[in-house]
């Protein structure tokens, strides 16, 4: 671990799980809790990951939990949207962390090379809480993950990534790059290299024509460069002799002319290796400056790995979170280790995967004691280990195997399952049973959950059953929540004779003689021991003795059994053709409603081109007329009120033609709000409506009655139908017109009638800043007046007073169009105005 001293400031955060409040007791070997943790582990990748997950227990704090599990769930929620990350090369750093931030430390550059990709994940991690972050990891924005990861926002890596990114190869060795020193002293090295073998070459030259050479070849002995000759010529050839070879008939020289060359090599060698001390040493103090960070990162990226592997976990067997409270229900519950063997068994024998039979357990309030009794193999240890594995799942923050779980929150997990003999201490299977027995009677509490196997069994049958049913009762008094499975007729009677403890019993198939893995709450199981027997090819004549042994009232017990269980086999089979016959009628049902809908809804289109054809008719009759009016002054009149009018026929009409639709489909009144889609609903004083007729935004200041409302546009007050209410915007929008208001550039004081609001302006001879207050307090009065069209005279002079309105009219919130006349209707002296209606 770190040294305290070192990151006082990380005491908090571990590389491994600090769980608080662990469960004192859990039985973990009996429930096969290390098993599980190897299971979940072997999703993660990197060792910091696998670590984390296998220190993972139970804890008793519900706040961890939580925590635990909503991390749980962001990170299967990343994971299903696509989302990944890399957790490979994750390692435990603190040795080398220590190591760098001692003052002049050098790392080896393998291991920076290793701490580098840690800082490289941490940083990667980091950026997905950063602006512009990858789009999958938009799932992790807010959350408890992001939460864990919020303290790295506080750390920049990017300059230290910097420095070491690109300088160390995979083989270890810096490259050139490293620093410019080094790239110079390489390049010398380089040159030098070449002068000497061009040297050694040329004597190898000289030499090879008398013969005095073993082979035409450079080679290094002792970092020099040497020529090898054979021993009887070292004196013909002058220079110093760096060794022989194993035979000594070659010996390796060192011409005169190139000791001085091999000399400067030498000495580039040594500068080499220094700079690439000072480099290394200068990585190492970076490393060390960011130690404290990256030990940070590394730890919040091992707890996010281990909830990426139970992610994975949770996704490969279909998990689901559970919840905590005061009740105790699993619904298709499955034992995880069965499944994965399961799975696996399939894979090897290449056959289609299989699961086991879903575990239903769900205790009515006020019940704390169940008691399973059945045949043998027919599941009832599984069922017990079920769900004590499936409760350390949920209190260690791992998504359970099914539909839904509610667990209590157990404080403690006792369970004595299986052959407890004991050789080294003298125990046989119910002494060692019982002295387990009295360890969990004396230790569980209101709040622990106990698990017994086979209660009572392994001595005489009455004095067990007496005593099962002793303990049964005294774990019912303290109040425990307690699975017990049995083969005793005696806590079958108990069970059905105290309030709080219900019965169950696995599903055995009486035709065929073999388990079927079920659970069946609120009835006992007979233990079909004869029956089974007799089946497996025991003597008949033996099975025969056996009956007769039994007493009458054993016997119709199980007969009594039996019966019970066949009928209940009859209903289920009942149950299940009910439920076939009722999805038959559903789904003949929904193809009539979906023959219907599309009927209807082809009649309805029919209709909706009819009534759009008979408006435009109207419309088109309406433009006519107004045409043959010889005034043209009243003729533009007629037409502009026309087409407010077909407007607002066709926005009437379409609302009739909705009602009438919805009501034709509900069956309801045209006068019931449901047959009134169109009309808003739950106008209130304070909220902000937006009117049909002014295309404005107003706000509630009373309502009148249900369908008339009294509103505010700026200081403008006026009454308000329903109908004339398109609907409720919850966010005030501001509009230019309220903006400029704001300013004290515009007073509207009431709407003008469009009969006597003039359609045109004239601002001729105004300088551009007058122009424009006039032409926008002259835009707003027309827009409130409704007019569909105005004209502003402007002229045409220069052509700047034409240039500065057009550009703010094309920019006009109630403006659609601009457009210059023609020139008999004044050209480029003036600009016709189209305003939103």
């Amino acid at each position: 671990m770190i040294s305290p001293d070192l990151f006082p400031e990380l005491l908090p955060q571990g590389l491994l799980p600090n769980v608080p409040s662990p469960l004192p007791e859990l039985s973990g070997a009996a429930l096969e809790w290390p098993r599980l943790r190897e299971a979940v582990a072997g999703r993660a990748f990197s060792p910091l990951g696998r670590a984390w997950v296998l220190a993972l227990e139970p804890s008793a704090s519900l706040a961890w939990i939580d925590r635990q599990q909503q991390r749980t769930g962001e990170m299967r929620d990343l994971l299903a949207s696509g989302g990944s990350f890399e957790f490979r090369g994750l390692f435990d750093a603190t040795a080398l962390l220590d190591q760098a931030r001692i003052e002049g430390a050098a790392l080896e550059a393998t291991e920076i090379r290793d701490l580098l990709v840690v800082v490289e994940r941490v940083a990667a991690w980091r950026s997905l809480f950063l602006p512009g972050a990858p789009s999958f990891a938009s799932t992790l924005a807010k959350g408890e993950i992001a939460a864990l990861s919020a303290p790295l926002l506080d750390h920049d890596f990017a300059p230290l990534l910097r420095l070491l990114r690109g300088k160390i190869e995979p083989d270890g060795s810096l490259n050139d790059d490293a620093s410019t020193t080094l790239r110079g002293i390489r390049r010398a090295m380089e040159r030098q290299h070449r002068a000497i073998e061009e040297s050694l070459r040329r004597s190898l030259r000289s030499l090879a024509e008398g013969g005095s050479t073993q082979d035409e070849l450079i080679t290094i002995r002792g970092e020099r460069f040497v020529i090898p000759v054979k021993a009887e010529f070292k004196r013909r050839v002058p220079g110093v002799i760096h060794g022989s070879s194993s035979s000594g008939q070659t010996v390796f020289v060192e011409p005169f002319e190139t000791i001085e060359q091999n000399n400067e090599l030498v000495r580039l060698l040594d500068e080499e290796q220094a700079e690439i001390h000072r480099i290394l040493v200068a990585m190492t103090r970076a490393l060390g400056e960011n130690a404290a960070a990256i030990y940070l990162g590394t730890c919040i990226l091992a707890e996010v790995e281990s909830h990426v592997a139970r992610a994975r976990f949770a996704g490969d067997l279909n998990c689901t979170r559970p919840t905590f409270t005061e009740e105790l229900s699993l619904i298709a519950a499955r034992h995880p280790l069965l499944e994965l063997r399961m799975r696996a068994e399939a894979r090897e024998a290449g056959s289609e995967a299989v699961s086991p039979v879903p575990l239903t357990i769900v205790l009515p309030p006020g019940t704390r004691q169940l008691i399973v009794s059945g045949p043998n193999t027919g599941g009832k240890t599984v069922s017990l280990k079920t769900l004590g594995l499936l409760s350390l799942m949920a209190q260690a923050g791992i998504p359970v195997p099914a539909d839904e779980a509610t667990l209590p929150l157990f404080t403690a997990v006792y369970a004595d399952i299986g052959d407890a003999q004991s050789i080294e201490r003298n125990l046989s299977s119910f002494s060692a049973h019982v002295v387990n027995l009295d360890r969990i009677s004396r230790e569980a509490t209101a709040s622990s959950l106990v698990l017994l196997d086979e209660l009572g069994s392994a001595t005489d049958p009455e004095e067990g059953a007496a005593l099962a049913v002793a303990v049964a009762a005294h774990f019912l008094a303290a109040g425990a929540w307690c699975c017990i499975t049995t083969h005793l007729t005696s806590l079958k009677v108990y069970a059905a004779n105290h309030a709080g403890v219900l019965n169950a019993a696995v599903g055995f198939d009486q035709e065929t003689l073999t388990p079927t893995y079920e659970l069946r709450l609120g009835v006992p199981g007979a233990s079909a021991g004869l029956n089974i027997a007799a089946r497996l090819g025991l003597s008949p004549a033996i099975i025969a003795e056996a009956r007769a042994q039994m007493t009458t009232q054993t016997a119709d017990i199980g007969a009594f059994l039996d019966q019970l269980h066949e009928q209940l086999t009859a209903a289920i089979g009942e149950r299940e053709s009910m439920r076939q016959r009722e999805q038959e009628l559903s789904r003949e049902k929904a193809r009539v409603e979906v023959e219907g809908r599309v009927e209807q809804k082809a009649r309805t289109k029919e209709l909706e081109v009819k009534l759009h054809s008979l408006l435009e008719d109207f419309a088109y009759q309406l433009r006519e007329t107004a045409k043959a009016v010889d005034d043209k002054a009243l003729s533009q009149k007629i037409a502009r009120d026309s087409a407010m009018r077909i407007a607002r026929l066709k926005r009437e009409f379409s609302e009739q033609f909705n009602s009438t639709v919805v009501a034709h489909n509900t069956g309801a009144d045209r006068n019931d709000p449901a047959a009134q889609p169109h009309l808003p609903k739950g106008i209130k004083v304070g909220d902000l409506v937006r009117l049909k007729s002014l295309g404005r935004q107003a706000r509630v200041d009373r309502v009148i009655d249900p369908r008339t409302f009294e509103v505010s546009i700026g200081p403008m007050k006026m009454r308000a139908a329903i109908d004339d209410i398109a609907g409720v915007e919850s966010v005030k929008v501001v509009t230019p017109l309220e903006a400029a208001r704001r300013r004290g550039n515009v007073t509207v004081s009431t709407a003008q009638d469009p009969d006597s609001m003039s359609s045109e302006i004239n601002v001729i001879g105004r300088t551009a800043d007058e122009a424009h207050d006039e032409v926008e307090r002259f835009i707003d009065r027309a827009f409130l007046a409704g007019l569909p069209r105005v004209r502003i005279v402007h002229g045409t002079g220069m052509g700047v007073l034409r240039r500065t309105l057009r550009e703010y009219l094309r920019g006009h919130p109630h403006v659609t169009t601009v457009t210059e006349p023609p020139q008999n209707e004044g050209g480029q002296g003036a600009t016709v105005v189209e305003l939103r209606q």
